[in-house]
């Protein structure tokens, strides 16, 4: 690797832009192929299909739906385990009698029925992006119908994108002012955006929190069963489980769905065979509770101390939110069948026998659910609770594993690996936040202790996304389903009125135990806000020390340099222009590539791109330059790997934006007034089917790009690499130009120099940024830059690394940025 170090100090700019707008005036028009919009239109109709007529797709929304019961429901469905002692621990020690038992099963039934089933199941599971769901999901959404996003590099070619404007189009004829204000005011998007990380934060705080409370719980019953074995003993066994269930994670969701699938099935129709045995024989009057009546009278009868017990309560519907933030691993019908006709009715039979149960044996609270199975079939009924309890982490440590791809890809949490475990898109594995969440979830298991408390940060965490799922899902009504302010406010008011009550009891309990939640969301709140503000002020210091065209172009076609054999791929975020980077490599080494290409990955605010969508191409300066520029578009959930044939797909993709030129002369950058030239979609389907370039290939043993490279000191490189890693294969292609007498001369020059500038290698060149705030800053924004983001970005992975570069083709420009 050559790093040419360089120190820069950024001049003062007296007029920079005022936002990421400016530079997208200065290039982008979209020209498609003929045909394809037409394409488009009817991929999109295939993709609705199916939530129209789900019946059409019965099969797959029944294998769906099996499979979200051993990844989405396991949390929901083992909360019987833990409710009623929840709910009667502390100040309702004094209230234990069958009427207030009964009023907390009426809580409990309506709450189960209020928000999972009304809420999420029949209203927000309908706000689905492209299919995928979760809080930024909701955020995706709104940025796309109205302009409150933050990414720094979006493009009006972006708007072009099949799966940008999913589900409701048109604008907008009310709440035209709110809509104004929001877009106008940065802000109002700022704080926006800080709530939409808080409730990811929280989701995460889950992740440490469920898989404790779950398996504690579940083995509290081997201590009831087995009086000699001690508590310490139970938490060795915890910890244990723990730490099985996070080393299972590697092997993906699909797997895990399947092997947990069962468990969980087994599990729920226990628990509803025990409540109706309970409910039976034990007081079959509670089903009377099912009227809202009970409540007013829990209510009366203990008073505040009932209004605090709520915190209890709320655990009833802990693990709701995975299942809108694990949407995109399954689908929104499967989901809803699974819950309305498996999930629900189980759980309000079993709370209901255990309420039945209790109201006669008041003295069995502390062990509730453990005390309520017949002793015929306790021991069994343990190991399924077990197993289940195990099962019921499972949907919020996927969940976790989403929110950070989505933060990630939203400029908003630290670069880290991403496993795509299976072809579904959704499905993945991220190995550093799976071995964190494992250290800190033993960390609360051992240093808590007790569910009581680990129960109060639980339920804090859930009920704060609920409230802040609420707010969002208010705004897709106003700005996405474009219905009247006067039904969204409804839906705004009834729902935080109910979750209000239970966020206010929860908070309460802040000093016992839910500080935790509050420590995690806030450290990781913290830890976004700050790669996104370092990420923006990066972002914004390439935009205003762009190398100006015009003066490049003055050169000449040599650039005033050398020009070399071989591609030169320039990463940047930027989508125009010359980034500086550029500039600071010729002023030290006055060397570049007969062929020069932009290259530009950045992610959209959609979840998935199509492949026929993904590559943007264009030219920078007049045909003899042999400049050009390729944007790479990844959705928020794609995976940006890297299967060997980048660099084949480029120059495919260039020869085809080249005859596509030579035929559309609009591309032209001739006519250009900013030099840089107009983009066009390159699909890989043309790529596929009608090449113009000759493409043959064979398999052979190398470790980068510079196979075919001329340099003596490139190929000893590379026999040492191969004599150490022998059983790399890559497969090689190469290109030749057919026989065509009718193509244009200049045309078929320019796609030799494409061809033989391939064979001779292809150099990666990126900065390797060294962000500092000036020295006039304040305090604050120099420990948020040079202390939180230096250290997060010295501990990441790189760059280079995220998108597959090979390192022995990389060449690193350092540079200084004063931000």
């Amino acid at each position: 690797m050559y790093e040419v170090g360089i120190n820069h100090v950024e001049d003062s700019l007296e007029h920079p832009p005022s936002s990421a707008a400016a530079e997208c005036q200065e290039s982008i028009d979209t020209v498609r192929k003929e045909g394809q919009s037409g394409q488009t239109q009817q991929e999109r109709r295939k993709r609705k299909l199916p939530s129209k007529f789900p019946l059409l797709n019965i099969s797959r929304n029944l294998v769906l739906a099996y499979q979200s019961l051993g990844v989405v429901y396991g949390d929901l469905s083992t909360s019987p385990l833990y409710v009623y002692r929840s709910i009667f621990d502390g100040k309702l020690q004094d209230y234990q009698t069958p009427e207030a038992i009964f009023g907390s099963f009426s809580l409990i039934f309506w709450t189960i029925t209020l928000i999972p089933l009304l809420k999420y199941v029949f209203i927000v599971l309908c706000a689905d992006d492209n299919g995928e769901g979760g809080s930024f999901a909701l955020y995706s959404l709104l940025c796309r119908h109205a302009k409150f996003s933050l990414l720094p590099n979006q493009q009006a070619a972006d708007e072009e994108l099949s799966a940008y404007r999913y589900g409701y189009s048109g604008q907008s004829t009310s709440c035209l002012q709110l809509k104004r204000f929001l877009e106008k005011h940065k802000k109002s998007r700022t704080v926006l955006l800080i709530i939409v990380l808080l409730g990811a934060c929280m989701v995460i705080g889950d992740g440490v929190l469920t898989p404790a409370m779950s398996v504690i719980s579940s083995m509290s019953g081997i201590k009831a069963a087995a009086e000699h074995l001690s508590h310490d003993g139970v938490l060795f066994l915890s910890c244990i489980i723990l730490v099985g269930l996070f080393a299972l994670q590697h092997s993906g969701t699909h797997r895990v769905g399947f092997l947990f699938a069962p468990i969980v099935i087994i599990w729920l129709i226990s628990i509803m065979v025990i409540g109706l045995y309970n409910t039976v024989v034990w007081n079959p009057k509670v089903v009377a509770a099912l009227s809202p009546y009970y409540i007013v009278k829990f209510f009366r009868e203990t008073g505040k101390d009932g209004w605090i017990s709520l915190g209890g309560v709320l655990l009833s519907v802990a693990g709701t939110e995975a299942m809108y933030a694990d949407l995109g691993h399954f689908s929104a019908f499967s989901m809803r069948i699974t819950f309305a006709f498996v999930v629900y009715p189980c759980l309000v039979i079993q709370y209901m026998g255990q309420a039945a149960f209790l109201s006669k044996n008041i003295d069995s609270l502390p062990n509730n659910f453990y005390s309520s199975i017949p002793d015929r079939v306790y021991w069994p009924v343990f190991v399924i609770a077990t197993l289940a309890a195990i099962v019921g982490s499972q949907s919020i440590i996927t969940a976790t594993f989403s929110i950070v791809k989505q933060c990630n890809a939203l400029g908003c949490f630290p670069r880290v690996k991403i496993v795509h475990t299976s072809k579904h898109k959704g499905q993945i594995y991220v190995p550093e936040i799976n071995w964190i969440l494992m250290i800190l979830t033993l960390v609360v298991a051992i240093g808590f202790q007790d569910t009581t408390l680990i129960g109060n940060a639980y339920g804090l965490a859930c009920m704060t996304v609920m409230f802040i799922t609420t707010f969002l899902m208010t705004l897709v009504i106003i700005f996405v389903w474009q219905r009247n302010i006067v039904l969204a406010t409804s839906f705004l008011l009834f729902f935080w009125f109910i979750e209000g009550f239970y966020l206010s009891s929860a908070v309460i309990k802040a000093p016992q135990g839910g500080w935790v939640s509050l420590l995690f969301s806030l450290v990781l709140l913290a830890i976004m806000l700050v790669w996104h503000y370092g990420t923006r002020k990066k972002y914004k210091y390439d935009l205003h020390n762009k190398v100006p065209l015009k003066w490049l172009l003055g050169l000449g076609p040599s650039l005033g340099i050398v020009r070399v054999p071989g591609i030169g791929l320039i990463y940047s975020e930027l989508v125009t222009g010359v980034p500086p980077i550029f500039s600071h490599f010729v002023t030290n080494l006055p060397a570049f590539h007969n062929v020069l290409v932009f290259v530009c990955v950045k992610s959209v605010p959609v979840p998935h791109v199509s492949s026929d969508e993904r590559f943007l191409i264009g030219r920078v300066g007049p045909r003899p330059y042999r400049m050009y520029r390729c944007i790479v578009r990844y959705g928020y959930k794609d995976a940006q790997q890297d299967d060997g044939n980048f660099e084949d797909l480029l120059i495919q993709s260039l020869a085809e934006f080249i005859q596509m030129e030579a035929v559309e002369p609009q591309l032209s950058s001739s006519e250009s007034p900013s030099l840089d030239g107009r983009m066009a979609v390159i699909s890989m389907r043309i790529l596929h089917s009608s090449s113009p370039l000759i493409i043959s290939d064979e398999d052979f043993v190398t470790c980068s790009s510079i196979q075919s490279s001329k340099s003596q000191t490139l190929q000893s490189l590379r026999s040492s690499y191969e004599d150490e890693n022998p059983e790399v294969r890559r497969r090689r292609v190469r290109f030749n130009l057919p026989e065509n007498p009718g193509i244009d001369p200049e045309v078929r020059d320019e796609l030799l120099d494409l061809v033989q500038a391939k064979e001779a290698g292809v150099a990666y060149i990126m900065g390797h940024s060294y962000v500092k705030a000036r020295r006039s800053s304040s305090f604050w924004k120099k420990l948020a830059v040079d202390v939180g983001y230096t250290f997060l970005r010295k501990n990441c992975r790189g760059t280079a690394v995220a998108l597959n570069i090979p390192h022995i083709s990389l060449i690193e420009v350092g540079m200084i940025y004063h931000v």
